[in-house]
């Protein structure tokens, strides 16, 4: 696997794709869940990967951007977050309307120093049915045409038993018809039975991707890694051609075709929500990517982006603070398999 390759593009339109959850969002305050009330909002990792690639990559009427998941057909929630995608630019076509359904449910605890504490109602959640017949009619020919599809430990957590052979399956048909797969372990304890649960499943999931975008800290108390090059180690042992490994404040090592580089993280004045930290880097290293940078600058522009967004509360920030849109040179991204 010789993991990502660039090539002169024709300036065909990008098509990216992310499978994942979006959930009502219970934002609370510090001080406790009852002291001064919480704020109502939804969020989804793979959601926000897709919004912040969708925001950098611009010219939202040349590139199409897809959000992969599963809603209610007769509540206020469900049709106010599909609102809310196609307001960022998010195609929704492949959204599967589930009767009866509604989305999950999360709260969020951000303590004094930025850090936060995640508490989940999602076991009836819709996007947990989008597999149960098998993989929705016309997914496989649809997604195979897309340059790149983006899923998330956290996505591997909704679905169990048949449901999850199902994914894999699309995993594979996917990667051998040469969509580029990103991965994000993106460990949620609280998602999983044990640990044990969790390491099958990312360790069954890594033959089919491509790019893999891990925590360290996750991977040393799921793994027993014992630096971030033995996490790079371990997932190019798979097959991964391109990995980057996080590690918030201390920068990210990445290791691909040009080698394997530290890039230091962005010193920021104060820090105060990491929520989406670790999305907005994905994201923007993503569009980086398919726009034709190489991984290392590609994870300084990252770096950038993720910087901006810890110094804003919530997943996803005002646009207003954005920074410009992804600073490629008009390439994109192709996966070449061996």
């Amino acid at each position: 696997m010789s993991g990502l390759s660039r090539r002169a593009s024709t300036h065909r339109p990008l098509r990216v794709a992310g499978l994942g959850e979006c959930m009502i969002e219970l934002s609370l305050p510090g001080a406790g869940p009852f002291a001064g009330g919480a704020n109502l909002g939804y969020g989804g990792d793979a959601y926000n990967v897709l919004v912040y690639l969708r925001r950098l990559l611009g010219d939202a009427a040349a590139h199409r951007v897809a959000f992969v998941t599963a809603l209610g057909d007769d509540d206020a929630f469900s049709a106010a977050m599909r609102r809310g995608w196609v307001a960022e630019g998010l195609d929704v076509s492949l959204v599967q309307v589930l009767p009866g359904r509604l989305p999950g449910l999360y709260a969020i605890e951000t303590h004094d120093d930025g850090e936060r504490r995640f508490h989940y109602w999602r076991e009836q959640a819709a996007v947990r049915a989008l597999f149960d017949d098998g993989v929705p009619p016309g997914f496989v020919d649809e997604l195979a045409t897309f340059d790149l599809f983006y899923v998330s430990g956290i996505s591997l957590a909704l679905f169990t038993g048949e449901r999850l052979d199902t994914l894999m399956e699309l995993l594979r048909r996917l990667r051998e018809a040469g969509v580029t797969v990103a991965f994000d372990s993106n460990h949620r304890p609280g998602l999983w039975p044990d640990a044990a649960a969790a390491r099958a499943a990312y360790e069954r999931v890594a033959p089919w991707v491509d790019v893999a975008l891990p925590t360290f800290e996750d991977e040393a108390g799921l793994f027993g890694d014992d630096t971030p090059r033995a996490t790079s180690a371990r997932w190019r042992s798979g097959g991964c051609g391109e990995v980057i490994v996080k590690r918030g404040a201390k920068g990210c090592l990445v290791v691909a075709e040009e080698g394997a580089q530290y890039v230091p993280a962005v010193d920021v004045p104060e820090v105060v929500d990491t929520t989406a930290a670790g999305d907005s880097f994905n994201g923007a290293y993503l569009a980086e990517r398919l726009t034709g940078a190489g991984s290392v600058d590609a994870a300084r522009r990252a770096a950038q982006v993720a910087a901006t967004v810890v110094q804003n509360r919530g997943a996803i920030v005002p646009r207003t603070t954005m920074l410009p849109r992804a600073s490629g040179k008009g390439h994109r991204i192709q996966e070449t398999h061996q």
